[in-house]
């Protein structure tokens, strides 16, 4: 009889533990019952995870305009975090041709930035302002909350039905509220359609004034002392306003329309 058949367990009991033991090494710890559902529980949180990203996905690909926080939350089950999903969407776009971006604190798919060469043959043109329509919307959008005579003030010139008819038209400008001082003027502002056209994420990345004269948008002949207003100041106790209402807001756009053409000319 050799050494390995005196060494080797004789009775089959033995046999079968020594086969056992052999198998573990081989494989491995045995998974206890807490490991197996541990395991179990993390593979169904990532398939849930998923899935909740891709009813985001969708969600997002198929709306006609950018979505809030407060609608997805409305569309996706309550325990799915919004927050942590739109950011690993952003993530997993981030080197493709499209990508996730919010844009005045809604989010919405667009073509990279790298690729607009490539898109300008389809792209559709977007509809030119006149000078008037210019400065009237750059007024507003840095001077908000801001009235008629102030816009005709700074400019130096009436304003015309025909300027703020079309600013309203493209949905850019909106009434906001009424000024808390006699006569109650109405104030303007930009609305969330203006922040998404120009690719704002809030009335705060409106370029200063560094950045307009680096563009050579500002005449190198103002005044020392000039200075280009910060929308997101803090408002003077002058400027405060009272909110409209949809159906305020609605009513004044009506009558507002109703108004004759006034053109635009030089005040005294």
């Amino acid at each position: 009889m050799s050494d390995d058949e005196q060494g080797a367990p004789e009775d089959p009991i033995s046999q079968a533990i020594e086969a056992l033991k052999a198998q573990a090494a081989h494989q491995g710890p045995v998974e206890t019952e807490e490991d197996v559902a541990q395991t179990l529980g993390l593979r169904l949180a990532v398939d849930t995870e998923r899935k909740y990203m891709r009813i985001l996905e969708a969600l997002l690909f198929a709306a006609a305009e950018p979505l809030d926080e407060e609608t997805l939350i409305g569309r996706l089950p309550l325990e799915a975090n919004i927050p942590s999903l739109l950011k690993m969407l952003q993530e997993d776009y981030a080197e493709r041709g499209v990508r996730l971006i919010e844009v005045g604190g809604r989010w919405r798919f667009e073509t990279a930035p790298d690729l607009a060469e490539v898109l300008n043959e389809v792209r559709q043109e977007p509809r030119k302002l006149s000078q008037a329509a210019l400065e009237t919307l750059s007024i507003i959008a840095y001077h908000q909350p801001v009235t008629r005579a102030e816009i005709e003030e700074i400019r130096g010139v009436a304003v015309s039905k025909g300027t703020l008819d079309l600013l309203f038209e493209l949905r850019w400008v909106r009434p906001r509220g009424r000024r808390r001082s006699p006569g109650r003027p109405v104030t303007y502002g930009t609305t969330p359609l203006f922040l998404e056209y120009f690719g704002l994420k809030t009335i705060g990345d409106l370029p200063g004034q560094t950045d307009l004269k680096a563009a050579g948008l500002l005449d190198p002949r103002v005044p020392p002392d000039f200075t280009v207003p910060d929308p997101e100041r803090h408002i003077e106790e002058s400027l405060l306003e009272d909110p409209m209402d949809e159906e305020e807001a609605h009513a004044f756009h009506i009558d507002f329309m109703a108004e004759d053409e006034t053109p635009e000319t030089e005040t005294p």
